[in-house]
């Protein structure tokens, strides 16, 4: 099943000043490991529960095997990636791309997972969490330098405000760092 917001093989994203430079988030890896450290313990905790008491068989060691793939597949953290003039998202079964330098709309979305919608105007969506953002400097710089671009061009045409929100904490935040690794705090 294709939605038009998928990447297709067959498009590529130009690189506007032939720079192929690409960054990725550098925190996937270990939330990775985290995702998986939390199923196994508790497919850990129930099979030992189930054994002590007596009550593990075939079916329902199966059903906490599914359990804790299920729990694996909710924590499963996007894969950020981003290049000259575009953002990629790669979730379990699906990518998606947009052009940053292509934005008509950036809108926070808050609730018990803050995220960040990016849509580009060839109709593209991205969803992300402003964490990673935060963690990773060179994806907020190709995000930063495009949006700027767009707003300029006069494409983004909604959501300046969160865009200059989101700015103003990722440079407290870094200001932040900063202070408390010179120890300045």
């Amino acid at each position: 099943m294709e939605h038009r917001d998928d990447t297709r093989s067959e498009v590529t994203v130009p690189h506007p000043h032939g720079s192929s430079s690409v960054v990725y988030d550098r925190q996937w890896a270990p939330d990775l490991y985290s995702s998986a450290r939390c199923a196994a313990v508790l497919l850990g905790m129930l099979l030992l529960v189930d054994a002590v008491a007596g009550t593990l068989t075939w079916w329902r060691s199966a059903l906490w095997i599914s359990l804790a793939l299920f729990l694996f597949l909710v924590l499963l953290p996007a894969r950020v990636s981003a290049g000259e003039g575009w953002l990629a998202s790669r979730r379990l079964l699906r990518t998606r791309r947009v052009r940053t330098d292509q934005l008509i709309a950036i809108r926070p979305r808050d609730g018990v997972a803050q995220s960040l919608v990016l849509r580009d105007a060839l109709g593209s969506r991205v969803e992300i969490d402003p964490e990673v953002l935060l963690r990773n400097p060179d994806l907020w710089h190709h995000l930063a330098e495009a949006a700027h671009t767009s707003e300029t061009s006069g494409t983004l045409r909604s959501g300046t405000t969160a865009l200059h929100q989101l700015t103003e904490r990722i440079d407290r935040e870094t200001a932040l760092t900063v202070f408390r690794a010179s120890g300045l705090e």
